[in-house]
């Protein structure tokens, strides 16, 4: 399978120019990844923080010592 349209690659790479689909769009692919990246951070954060509010306010000091005096 070709993306340019060459069938015999036996040519100087020079002539040919780009090889890959897509040439040009690298910084924007960049910059997406990186906002993806820090965006999912910032949820994930979020998500933990209200799960252990959540069992924060769940847990009490008896539950907590029958839990480890159970082990």
């Amino acid at each position: 399978m070709s993306t340019i349209g060459y069938s015999n690659w036996a040519v100087d790479l020079k002539d040919v120019g780009a090889i890959y689909p897509f040439q040009g769009f690298e910084v924007p692919m960049v910059l997406a990844g990186i906002a993806f990246w820090v965006i999912w951070h910032i949820w994930q954060i979020r998500f933990e923080s209200a799960d252990l509010n959540a069992t924060r306010v769940d847990a009490d000091a008896r539950k907590a010592s029958d839990a480890i005096e159970r082990y």
